[in-house]
C-alpha cells in the first residue's frame, strides 16, 4: 500500500476530510488532490451567512497550504479533471497533465440546477455553490435593496434570513405547497414558514412561474400565474444535480449519482466515490440514497480512507444535518417519511421544541428547533439503537439524558 498512488478528484468537504484521514493512516505522500477551483477546500456553510454579514470576512480554508506541503500531498488547483480512463488508470487534467493512479476517489459534489429559460451569464442572476459565486454576489450586495430567491430550499432560506436581517427586501418564490417538503415534516415546515414571515420575509407558496422578461442581459420581471414581480437581483436555489460527468463518460454505473457499494466502491474496483455525488445503499432491501450533507461527506471520507488502506469497512450511516436561518437553528437526525407517528416535545419557549417521529413504536427521525441538547441526545439514541416510548419523549419532566445509556 505504501507505494500506491491515490488521486482524489474534488475540492469540497469530502475531499478535504479524505486527505486528513489518509494522512492519519500514513498515506499523505501518495496522494494527489485535483481541484477545479483556484482555492484550497474551504468551509461552505459561512457562504450563506457570515460571508455577507461581515464584508471583511474571508474564505475559510479547511487546511492551509502548509499542511498539504507538510504531509506530502500534491495539490492541483484550478486544474479540473477532464477525462477518466479506467482501463489505463489515468486521469487527464485540463492543463494536459496526466496522472496515473492505483486508486481513484471521485468527490465531485454537485452542480447547481439551472432554468433553460434564463441564459447563462445573465448579469443579475446568481447561484451560491462556490466561493466565486459568493464573491460575485457580495461585490454587488451593498448596491442592491431587494432580492428575489427562486426556490425555498435550505440554502435559499438561509440567504433569505441573512439578507432580511441586513435590511434587504427579500421575496422567496416556492412552487411547492410547503417549504422543504422533501426533507422535513409538515409541522416543522409550517414553523419555518411562519418564522420567516414574522421576520418580514415575503414568501410566496405555490408560486408557479409563467415566464421572464429581460432588458439586455438583465432579468427584470418574473411573470407568475397570480401577477408579476419586478426584480433587481435573482438568486436561483432550485436544487442541485450530482456531478457525475467523469463517471458516466468512463462507463461507471450512475443513477442520478455515482453508484457505490457499502464500501463506497464504484462499479470499477479501483475507483471509489464519496460525498454529495454518490448514491449509496441505505437499507438492506436495496434502497439507495443520495444525501447532500457535510456530515455525510465527512463520514464517507473517513470510511473510504479505511477501505483504501485495506480495512474493508462498511458505511452504515445515521443521517443528520442542520441549518441556521437567522435565530432559528434546525437540526435533524434520521430521515423524515410520510405517515410516521409524531410526538412533540416542548422546549424552553415557543421557538424551541422537538418532534419525534415513530413507525410502529420505532424511532425513525427527530427534528429539533433551537434545542441542541435534544439533538445531541437523539443522535445518541440512534447510535445506541434506543427507541424511547412516545410517552417518555412527550413529557418535558423526563430528561432525555436519562433515557440514554
Amino acid at each position: 500500500m505504501q507505494s500506491e498512488t491515490i488521486v482524489i478528484v474534488g475540492g469540497g468537504h469530502a475531499a478535504a476530510q479524505l486527505c486528513a484521514s489518509l494522512v492519519e493512516l500514513g498515506q499523505g505522500p501518495n496522494v494527489h488532490l485535483v481541484c477545479e477551483e483556484d482555492v484550497l477546500p474551504y468551509q461552505r456553510p459561512p457562504l450563506s451567512k457570515a460571508y455577507f454579514k461581515n464584508p471583511e470576512e474571508s474564505i475559510q480554508t479547511i487546511k492551509a497550504q502548509t499542511w498539504f506541503d507538510q504531509h506530502g500531498i500534491q495539490v492541483h488547483l484550478a486544474n479540473p479533471a477532464k477525462h477518466l480512463d479506467v482501463a489505463k488508470k489515468e486521469i487527464h487534467l485540463s492543463s494536459g497533465l496526466v496522472l496515473q493512479y492505483d486508486k481513484l476517489v471521485l468527490a465531485t459534489g454537485t452542480r447547481a440546477r439551472t432554468l433553460p429559460s434564463i441564459a447563462k451569464g445573465t448579469e443579475n442572476v446568481h447561484f451560491l455553490r462556490t466561493a466565486k459565486d459568493a464573491q460575485a454576489l457580495r461585490e454587488r450586495f451593498s448596491h442592491l435593496s431587494s432580492f428575489t430567491l427562486i426556490g425555498g430550499g435550505f440554502i435559499g432560506l438561509e440567504l433569505a434570513a441573512t439578507f432580511n436581517a441586513l435590511g434587504k427586501k427579500v421575496t422567496v418564490l416556492e412552487v411547492a405547497p410547503r417549504l422543504l417538503a422533501r426533507s422535513i415534516s409538515p409541522e416543522l415546515s409550517q414553523h419555518v414558514l411562519q418564522t420567516h414571515l414574522s421576520a418580514g420575509v415575503d414568501i410566496r407558496m405555490q408560486a408557479n412561474i409563467k415566464g421572464f422578461e429581460f432588458e439586455g442581459h438583465r432579468l427584470t420581471r418574473i411573470e407568475l400565474e397570480t401577477g408579476h414581480i419586478d426584480t433587481e437581483c435573482v438568486l436561483l436555489g432550485i436544487g442541485a444535480v450530482a456531478e457525475e460527468t467523469l463517471a458516466l463518460e468512463a462507463g461507471l454505473k450512475c443513477s442520478q449519482g455515482v453508484v457505490v457499494d457499502e464500501h463506497l466502491r464504484t462499479s470499477d474496483p479501483c475507483v471509489w466515490a464519496i460525498g454529495d455525488c454518490t448514491r449509496f445503499p441505505y437499507h438492506a432491501n436495496g434502497e439507495t440514497l443520495r444525501l447532500e450533507s457535510i456530515q455525510n461527506a465527512n463520514d464517507q471520507a473517513r470510511i473510504a480512507a479505511q477501505n483504501l488502506c485495506g480495512q474493508a469497512t462498511k458505511y452504515q450511516p445515521t443521517p443528520w444535518f442542520w441549518s441556521e436561518q437567522g435565530a432559528m437553528r434546525l437540526q435533524m437526525v434520521g430521515l423524515f417519511e410520510p405517515e410516521l407517528t409524531q410526538v412533540k416535545r416542548p422546549g424552553a419557549n415557543a421557538q424551541s421544541f422537538s418532534l419525534f417521529h415513530y413507525k410502529q413504536d420505532v424511532l425513525q427521525c427527530v427534528e429539533t428547533v433551537n434545542s441542541p441538547m435534544d439533538h445531541m441526545m437523539a443522535k445518541k439514541m440512534f447510535e445506541q439503537k434506543i427507541s424511547p416510548s412516545q410517552a417518555q419523549v412527550s413529557d418535558p419532566n423526563v430528561p432525555l439524558k436519562s433515557l440514554v445509556a
